[in-house]
């Protein structure tokens, strides 16, 4: 573990990222399975590879042809490192392509349910799965030819080559990650166990004694500055770096003045509670809502939120601590995936979070982030593995920009107090209709927009405020909630009536992909 805490198992499945929406499924479905899998790009070195001790590797889809002018391609270590090899849609392609077998346009494109058909050709990457099983497509190229020596495991109606093998070697031209494929993740077993012989030591108990044995040799005497949210992700981070060096660890809450009505109170109130930790307040309110002035672009808003934070941490720390040389983030894998593009940009960067790409390039603390390749689930799990409160543990993502993104335009004290109360009116009957709890994040959101109304007998011109609501696994894909009308009729029969500056409600349908979750 590095400061910046890249994973050291004992075994791992290597992804290379073609820039598949399904790349990071991947990961979560092996991770789920108890076998330690990483994205790594295509670009990557096999010196860098073999630090993470690979037993296999899967090759993702991806929205390329293997046949375009600039398509991405394995590395040639993908070939000669005697690993076991699993391609996935355009995976599967690439080997063929790269292997001198003949890819090319398909007249009959396949998205959606398929019938896969095994012929006599057993395989253990098939075994448990029976004939005609259901399987998810999603290509519009084919295999016309396969390399020497590869054979044909399974075909469906409209794709004659649909499992391929040749000794550990192997393709599949659907998707076994998404849930739409039935024994998709039997077949991930047959692969991770069977052919690359994992022994599944990815476990909350494991990653805890690892991580803190590596703090400990990382950290030695100094001093750790956490920044604490109260969300899940610094909460466990804090208290795995407190479970390996005790009173070491100063955790800081900042209220940027950004943050939900009464928030700070009740961060403060939960963690004097529930934990030992050295505890420090900071109101820098003002501070940030300065540096926030005129800023109207999202990027920017995060950038500088980023920086704040950094200056009131190293200021704070310089101050107090003399010995303190890191600072500990709750930084999460899709924080990192939704921030970094990868080197040869087959993944875009979607947006900067204020904790990874919102950083100062310049800092004099460095990095401690031991939870940065794990997703949320695992952090969960972790979480109550380390004896974390439920009322921690099970509160709904926060994001670390605070109201400041979900407010557009500029953000002024006038907008934050009129999204507090509108915020809190959401969360308060959705509590009251136990769906608290089935939701991975409702919230309230502060357009821009103003529109006419009436009310009583006078015109008004107030501001538009949305409500969003999804349920997902781990923020990467989420659906829009189904929320029933009764509880979104009062929720805004509150709010125009309760909230002066909102005068009408709408209620946000957008899925991730292809919206993000936060408006900003």
């Amino acid at each position: 573990m590095n400061s910046k805490s890249e994973i050291h198992n004992e075994e791992s499945i290597i992804i290379v990222d073609f820039g598949s929406q399904f790349s990071h499924l991947i990961a979560r479905r092996l991770r789920e399975i108890n076998v330690y899998s990483i994205l790594i790009p295509p670009s990557s070195d096999f010196d860098t590879v073999k630090r993470l001790k690979p037993k296999g590797i899967i090759l993702s889809g991806g929205p390329y042809s293997v046949y375009d002018t600039n398509a991405p391609l394995a590395p040639d270590w993908v070939y000669t490192s005697n690993l076991p090899i699993l391609g996935i849609c355009y995976g599967m392609q690439l080997i063929t392509h790269q292997l001198n077998g003949k890819v090319t346009a398909s007249s009959k494109r396949e998205y959606g349910h398929a019938k896969l058909n095994k012929n006599n050709l057993s395989t253990t990457l098939l075994d448990s799965i029976d004939d005609n099983n259901d399987v998810w497509m999603s290509h519009g190229d084919k295999i016309d030819s396969l390399p020497i020596d590869f054979e044909c495991i399974a075909s469906t109606e409209n794709t004659p080559f649909a499992v391929i093998k040749k000794d550990n070697i192997y393709g599949l031209q659907f998707h076994p990650e998404v849930s739409h494929t039935n024994n998709g993740i039997q077949i991930l077993k047959n692969f991770v166990y069977k052919i690359c012989g994992c022994i599944g030591d990815w476990t909350p108990e494991n990653f805890i004694t690892k991580s803190v044995d590596e703090i400990k040799e990382i950290v030695g005497e100094n001093t750790v500055i956490c920044a604490l949210s109260g969300g899940v992700d610094s909460s466990v981070t804090a208290r795995l770096i407190h479970e390996a060096i005790g009173d070491q660890l100063q955790c800081i809450f900042v209220n940027n003045g950004l943050l939900r009505k009464d928030e700070s109170k009740n961060v403060i109130e939960a963690f004097e509670k529930f934990t030992d930790f050295n505890l420090t307040y900071i109101n820098a309110e003002r501070q940030f809502l300065k540096s926030l002035k005129n800023i109207i672009d999202p990027e920017e808003k995060r950038k500088i939120i980023g920086t704040e934070f950094i200056n009131i941490f190293e200021e704070y720390s310089k101050n107090n601590f003399a010995n303190a040389k890191f600072l500990a983030q709750g930084t999460l894998y899709p924080d990192v995936i939704e921030s970094e593009s990868s080197d040869n940009s087959n993944s875009a960067k979607i947006k900067t979070h204020h904790n990874v790409g919102g950083l100062p390039e310049k800092m004099s603390l460095k990095l401690l982030e031991p939870l940065r390749y794990l997703f949320k689930d695992e952090v969960k799990s972790i979480g109550k593995s380390l004896g974390l409160s439920d009322e921690l543990l099970y509160r709904q993502p926060f994001p670390g920009p605070g109201l400041s993104i979900r407010i557009l335009g500029e953000v002024t004290k006038q907008k934050l107090d009129i999204l507090r109360d509108v915020d809190w009116i959401v969360i308060d009957e959705i509590k009251s209709a136990n769906l608290y709890h089935s939701l991975w994040q409702s919230f309230a959101v502060l357009t821009n927009a103003k529109t006419v109304g009436v009310m009583g007998d006078h015109r008004t011109y107030s501001y538009v405020a949305a409500i969003r609501a999804v349920q997902s696994d781990d923020a990467m894909t989420a659906d829009w909630a189904k929320i029933p009308y009764e509880v979104l009729s009062t929720i805004s029969n509150r709010i125009v009536n309760e909230v002066p500056s909102v005068n009408r409600v709408v209620y946000d349908i957008t899925s991730k992909p292809p919206g993000t979750i936060e408006w900003e």
